[in-house]
């Protein structure tokens, strides 16, 4: 069983190569058109060429991490400069009792009565 291992592994990375080849969008790959990536990948897949030229050279490669990828990407709004600057910008919404405005002057007097009323009964 030992020795059919390096044939399995050969071809499971001949098929993983060729399959990532196909799903790679056609503006992605890199020094060679799509279509010759993938004849040399399927021509010269069991001897570990053409799989290991895609991987090494035909891939597009992935954005690097925390930060040091493309500008422009979405960004965390704590770390957003822009989004934090609204929040100092925007003025509280009432009169600073903790409910966000949601009671006005006479609103707070008809529940005051309320509660008076509901004492007494």
């Amino acid at each position: 069983m030992l020795r059919y291992l390096p044939f399995l592994l050969v071809l499971a990375l001949w098929i993983y190569a060729f399959i990532d080849c196909l799903n790679t969008p056609e503006n992605e790959v890199r020094k060679l058109p799509k279509l010759a990536w993938v004849f040399i990948v399927l021509l010269f897949g069991q001897v570990l060429i053409g799989p290991v030229a895609w991987f090494a050279v035909g891939r597009p490669r992935k954005a690097a991490p925390y930060g040091g990828g493309r500008r422009g990407s979405w960004v965390a709004p704590d770390d957003n400069p822009d989004f934090l600057k609204s929040l100092r910008d925007e003025k509280p919404a009432g009169d600073g009792d903790g409910d966000g405005g949601k009671n006005t002057g006479d609103e707070k007097k008809d529940e005051k009565k309320k509660d008076k009323d509901d004492e007494e009964a």
